[in-house]
């Protein structure tokens, strides 16, 4: 099926027409369209253009304007699908951007009426307050939006107790294929009667839909599969013209807007289970897991999941996850999740009581480790809800866990027997596959590892999909059971429903959509599931030679197509990434949005001209290089390092801007304001000079300075007596940063001060900066420079075990984290990398060995600490020494609160053009959870970026951890 390009005459006139047409923007660029063609699944189909509509009377709009120019259009959510639901030659509508208003929430009717663009976790925050929450728990909550699980009918872990998407909607406003707009819902035999007595196409709908279900009624009846977990085909089992009423909302649920495009929906809430526990049984073997799914059903969970050695091992690997392997036990080859609900603690542990008495009665497993409290949970839930990124992480260049045999779902007490059949089709194949899934209801996501690109290898993913789909058939399961149709598996409706079924599909998309606009070639009429690849065989690309090295296959190239699509860097109310795409909503700023943008310029016939093309270099922009996609991504993909090497490329072609030189060289620069101590003080609040400032060097005037000492960290280190009493633990250099050293000098003093009285002799290093500031400009053949020149320093003694410390994290861990990308295979920058420690590790360390004690009594005792961690710290080293450190102090009450990224991000929230954004991420969440704490309580951060931006944004003073323990030892 093709339609007109976008590119040419045609294409221009089509998106002035839709200009004029809505108020939402207009997008046909190469690079949107690129974006916007991919979703999770292993395909890609560029879009003709796209729009994103801020109302239904937007979505009306887009739709009759296309169907002017005879073209189809395609809502999309999130674009998480898996089966390729929300790609094609269309017109998409992002309705995630604008449309994601939760209109009401009606606690007493226990409903919600919604915009498609909610996402689910976004909902379920709001529903909490009146102890209500949205059924269905998909493990992508937290980017899910509710119209994209109405189009999926989606489900999730707890579908045992809850059902799917399908059991929980109410009624859902529609635009129609001819622009025209209606009401589903439940209609009485009146009410079906009156509507079908209008000449519209709703009247058409209620008037010939009945008459279509009661002609093929014997085939609806036997040609569904019994099993009731399904997500595919139309849901003509779901009417009935004879019953007392005909539900078209529930009917269009899992169409994937092939049928309509559903612009607002009333949602059925449920009430929160007011407790939770989980059990993990851990197994010698996947089948063993599975085997042991009867017993657990047989004390009435609330979920039963399976992980299996795959993902366990991938998760060890991420600081973002490994604290679930902390907490295991022995070496399994697979985990049984099973989690119960109460109304009481008792109540819910009682399940758990249950389940170990069937599973020692039965021999099932060798440990079963309990999880009572949410504080343990909650590294239990984190790797079960990112098991499908955490699998994919396992792909190696092109060879990756493919979903298209991964939703199949068949009764729970046949799973054993039927796991151990299709794993046996695997073989024959010579395939491995990760397993993950819900035992409860009998799915398992199964993903084969395969190489599209090679030669052969799509025939042999059809012949597996074939043999899986006449498996399924066998044991009368379904081919779809919550992850919809989409591309992989509409073909084979036809099979699985039976010619007579199958044909009345197609009659119901031929009343629906009579001139097939509406997301063709999904669920009837489809294409081959070998078309449109994504990794189709394509000829070989010569590696781009660059600055940085990147280890992936196929350079920096490969580290951008590690991104799957799967959409975590949408999230919005947890963690960090990506806090542009948090503050915009906006997909090109995104992770996932900036590693597509990337792919594309690294696909094109000259990729070093397209890396300095200006539409890549505004799509770049907005990235923070917080870092925080290399750890929160389940796939690594490290945005930081690409666009600091893209940046390098922008200025081979552009020349470097006067701005970026003076913030790269931010050591230079502050060592010349603290040298003119005050006068650089003064400079730096006189209006006039700043408004230059602005208009010259485009450093915002509304962003206060930092404000240099009379004495800088390297004058006191002069000065100060030297020690008195001999070193127990031995050398540690102390890395002088760029920033403290000049502008906050008591913070470095603290840290030194504090490691001596651990027993540390302290070796300062000021010489020169660790390029961290060159390396966020693209300055990396200076940055390179500097790493080398401290190696050559360093590397020595680290490489006797000296330990490097430092009090500035986006400093410190550029040894760790760049020094191997900058100097690749130099012994000493490697040294150097496995040689940093956070000074708080130390102290920990110190203090767990007596060598350091926190006094009883203390200036800090009976105080409320709140911590926020930099997001580097976050990304490669974690906040548990932080943490531990300070809840070391006696009678402190301490908190790590979660609030994303703080926003400043070192020089990108000075520079005017940014500071807005800038505030706006830090209005999210950090500034909203400090504003709401005490007066009394201490606000701590270990980044100077961020203790800058709490103080402007909330004018509540903020300390670096350090000098809240040097202040508690402070008669030391």
């Amino acid at each position: 099926m093709s339609f007109l390009p976008a590119d040419g005459p045609e294409g221009a006139d089509l998106a002035e027409a839709l200009r004029r047409a809505v108020g939402g923007e207009v997008r046909f660029d190469s690079y949107t369209k690129q974006l916007f063609s991919r979703d999770a699944s292993m395909y890609a189909i560029e879009p003709i253009g796209v729009v994103f509509p801020r109302d239904a009377a937007d979505v009306a709009a887009v739709v009759a304007t296309a169907g002017e120019f005879g073209l189809p259009v395609l809502p999309r959510g999130a674009g998480t699908s898996l089966a390729g639901q929300a790609v094609g030659q269309v017109i998409v509508m992002d309705l995630s951007r604008h449309m994601s208003r939760i209109i009401e929430i009606d606690a007493e009717r226990r409903l919600a009426r919604v915009q498609p663009g909610v996402v689910q976790e976004q909902l379920n925050l709001a529903a909490a307050r009146d102890g209500l929450v949205f059924g269905p728990d998909t493990s992508t909550r937290n980017r899910a939006t509710l119209g994209g699980m109405i189009g999926n009918n989606s489900a999730g872990s707890q579908s045992v107790r809850y059902g799917m998407t399908i059991d929980h909607v109410l009624t859902v406003d529609v635009v129609l294929s001819d622009a025209s707009r209606s009401t589903f819902g439940p209609l009485t035999a009146e009410e079906l009667t009156s509507r079908a007595a209008t000449p519209t196409l709703d009247g058409a709908i209620c008037r010939e839909l009945p008459r279509l279900v009661e002609r093929h009624r014997d085939a609806i009846a036997t040609g569904f599969p019994r099993f009731w977990r399904q997500s595919g085909g139309y849901r003509l089992d779901r009417l009935d013209p004879k019953a007392a009423e005909f539900d078209l909302a529930k009917f269009v649920v899992g169409s994937e807007g092939t049928l309509v495009t559903v612009v607002e929906a009333a949602v059925q809430l449920v009430p929160a289970p007011p407790h939770r526990v989980i059990a993990v049984g851990h197994f010698t073997s996947v089948q063993a897991a599975i085997e042991a799914t009867q017993d657990a059903l047989a004390c009435q969970p609330a979920a039963v999941e399976l992980l299996d050695r795959a993902i366990i091992e991938l998760s060890r690997q991420k600081i973002e996850y490994r604290s679930l392997g902390s907490i295991l036990h022995g070496d399994p080859e697979a985990l049984l999740f099973v989690t119960f609900f109460g109304d009481t603690q008792a109540e819910a542990v009682a399940g758990l009581d249950r389940l170990d008495q069937q599973w020692r009665a039965h021999g099932r497993g060798y440990y079963t480790l309990r999880a009572v409290d949410a504080s343990e949970q909650a590294a239990l839930l984190k790797v079960r809800e990112a098991g499908l990124g955490l699998l994919m992480a396992a792909s190696t260049g092109a060879r990756r866990p493919l979903a298209f045999v991964e939703d199949t779902a068949v009764e729970p007490a046949k799973l054993a027997s039927y796991a151990d059949r299709f794993r046996k089709i695997l073989d024959s194949h010579g395939l491995t596959a990760g397993f993950y899934g819900h035992c409860s209801v009998g799915c398992l996501h199964i993903r084969p590892f395969i190489d599209l690109s090679q030669p052969g290898q799509p025939e042999l993913m059809r012949a597996v999909a074939e043999e899986v789909r006449e498996l399924v058939l066998e044991y009368g399961g379904v081919n779809s059971s919550e992850h919809g149709d989409g591309l992989a598996r509409s073909e084979f409706n036809r099979r699985v429903f039976g010619e007579e079924l199958y044909a009345a599909m197609q009659e119901t998309k031929g009343l629906f959509d009579p001139q097939n606009r509406m997301n063709p070639g999904k669920i009837v009429n489809a294409p081959a599931m070998t078309e449109h690849l994504r990794d189709a065989a394509q000829p070989g690309r010569p590696t781009l030679s660059t600055r940085l090295r990147f280890d992936a296959p196929g350079g920096m190239r490969g580290a951008a197509d590690r991104c799957m699509n799967i959409g975590l860097c949408r999230k919005a109310s947890t963690g960090v990434m990506c806090p542009s795409y948090m503050a915009t909503r906006d997909e090109e700023h995104s992770t996932r949005g900036r590693a597509n943008a990337l792919l594309y310029a690294l696909s094109a016939p000259d990729p070093r001209a397209a890396l300095g093309g200006d539409r890549l270099h505004g799509i770049l922009d907005l990235c923070l290089e917080c870092k925080a996609c290399k750890s929160e991504c389940p796939l690594g993909v490290d945005m930081a390092a690409l666009k600091t090497e893209t940046l390098a490329a922008y200025h081979d072609q552009h020349g470097i801007p006067l701005r970026s030189r003076m913030f790269g060289s931010i050591r230079t620069l502050n060592r010349l304001g603290s040298a003119a101590f005050p006068l650089s003080n003064l400079m730096g609040q006189w209006r006039p000079a700043r408004l230059m400032a602005e208009r010259w060097m485009g450093v915002s005037a509304a962003r206060p300075l930092p404000r240099f000492q009379r004495q800088d960290l390297r004058g006191w280190f002069r000065r100060r007596p030297a020690r008195a009493t001999p070193a127990s633990q031995g050398e540690l250099i102390f890395l002088a940063d760029s920033f403290t050293t000049f502008t906050e000098p008591a913070v470095p003093i603290a840290a030194i001060e504090l490691l001596e009285l651990a027993g540390w002799q302290v070796r300062f290093e000021a010489a020169g900066c660790c390029g961290r500031a060159s390396l966020s400009k693209g300055l990396v053949d200076q940055a390179r420079r500097m790493a080398a020149g401290l190696a050559e320093r360093l590397g020595e003694a680290a490489a006797r075990g000296v330990p490097i410390v430092g009090v500035e994290p986006s400093c410190l861990l550029t040894l760790r984290d760049e020094y191997s990308a900058l100097l690749p295979g130099d012994p000493r920058a490697q040294a150097v990398a496995a040689a940093t420690r956070l000074p708080e590790e130390l102290l920990v360390e110190a203090i767990a060995s007596g060598r350091l004690v926190l006094p009883q009594e203390n200036g800090v005792s009976g105080r409320r600490i709140v911590f926020h961690g930099h997001c580097h710290q976050k990304a490669l080293a974690g906040t548990a020494a932080t943490m531990a450190l300070l809840r070391g102090i006696p009678g402190a009450d301490v908190v790590e609160v979660d609030a994303g990224c703080c926003g400043m991000a070192g020089s990108f929230g000075f520079e005017a053009e940014h500071y807005k954004l800038s505030m706006s991420i830090g209005e999210l969440r950090l500034f909203p959870a400090i504003r709401a704490e005490a007066k009394q309580t201490i606000i701590a951060a270990t980044g100077v970026s961020c203790r800058q931006q709490i103080e402007h944004g909330t004018g509540r003073p903020t300390r670096h951890p350090l000098e809240i323990i040097r202040q508690v030892l402070e008669a030391t």
